[in-house]
């Protein structure tokens, strides 16, 4: 793909968009809505929380996104022992030398991918978050960034499961999306049968022939271009019209905060230039909004004793606020 000298076109980044999913679809079958949701994320700036029972491929998601966008890739497997030094690091006295010595954490990465982060403690989730929001560090009073481009992807196990701490409002608010990975269906799970099951162990994203087609100065510059995509006033005002509508509907007890309409300024931005528009239309909002609202909202406890569900909530507000046209 040729590449200008200080950025990319929005033609390109859909090229870029398109062969991101071709990579990630040679090692993961299905999952087509989570697999385009990861580039918008990436060039977005934002984190993803994938939640589904075991076994339906979120991991190998992950790396298999990491493995085709050329990030540096660390794994922290979440497990209720598990201290906030043993994510971020800590300083460590040397006898030798009579010095501390910083000794840096897994998180010291592009792109992380937090696996069950449910099934540790919320002291330990907590130390997720300065470096979700601010992409820095702080140990022992010194602030040490992460870099522009860390993403955290998560998962998490359904809260009904044993053994899981929900993760806190303030924690869930840092992602961008909060996307179901579901089972497969029956022809999804013949092919993932098939192809899966002839050896023995865990391929890696590369024995499946998933291969690098982007680099970090092409990412760089793709972020940039989707942060120049036109946003009218008319789109702006219905991305702020869904986001109140969610503060005053009786079957929610906590609507979304002004943050959650800025970051759906920011995937709608992302989602129109992996579209190969320069501009944001209604349908962008649309489309995103479902995976960045359903996280956001807490349900009232009468509707909760109804039956009712997030999705269907986010749904009704969606089909209730008129786009613009």
């Amino acid at each position: 793909m040729a590449m200008g000298e200080d950025t990319v076109t929005v033609e390109e980044v859909q090229a870029l968009g398109r062969s991101i999913r071709g990579e990630i679809g040679k090692a993961v079958v299905g999952h087509d809505e989570t697999v385009d949701l990861l580039p918008v994320a990436l060039f977005a700036g934002g984190h993803i929380l994938l939640e589904g029972p075991p076994g339906t491929a979120k991991t190998l998601l992950a790396r298999s996104f990491a493995q085709t966008v050329g990030l540096d890739f660390g794994r922290i497997q979440f497990t209720p022992d598990l201290m906030p030094g043993d994510i971020i690091g800590a300083n460590l006295f040397n006898f030798q030398t009579s010095t501390f010595t910083l000794t840096r954490g897994p998180i010291f990465t592009e792109l992380l991918l937090a696996d069950e982060i449910n099934r540790t403690s919320p002291k330990t989730q907590a130390a997720l978050l300065e470096a979700m929001q601010e992409r820095t560090i702080t140990i022992d009073g010194e602030s040490l960034s992460l870099g522009d481009r860390f993403m955290v992807v998560a998962t998490q196990n359904p809260i009904e499961q044993q053994g899981v701490y929900p993760l806190p409002e303030a924690q869930l608010d840092r992602f961008l999306f909060k996307q179901s990975v579901v089972y497969p269906t029956a022809e999804e799970e013949r092919q993932i049968v098939a192809a899966h099951g002839v050896r023995q162990g865990t391929m890696s994203p590369a024995d499946w022939g998933v291969t690098r087609c982007t680099d970090a100065r092409v990412i760089d510059d793709a972020v940039a271009t989707v942060a120049g995509v036109k946003l009218v006033d008319e789109v702006i005002d219905y991305i702020v019209a869904l986001i109140r509508g969610t503060r005053d509907v009786a079957d929610l007890e906590s609507g979304a905060s002004p943050r959650a309409g800025a970051m759906l300024a920011r995937a709608a931005r992302a989602r129109a230039a992996l579209d190969g528009r320069d501009f944001v239309i209604p349908d962008d909002v649309k489309t995103l909004a479902p995976a960045l609202l359903r996280h956001r909202l807490i349900l009232s406890p009468a509707a909760e004793i109804n039956g009712r569900a997030v999705e269907d909530v986010v749904a009704q507000i969606i089909e209730t606020i008129e786009a613009p046209r």
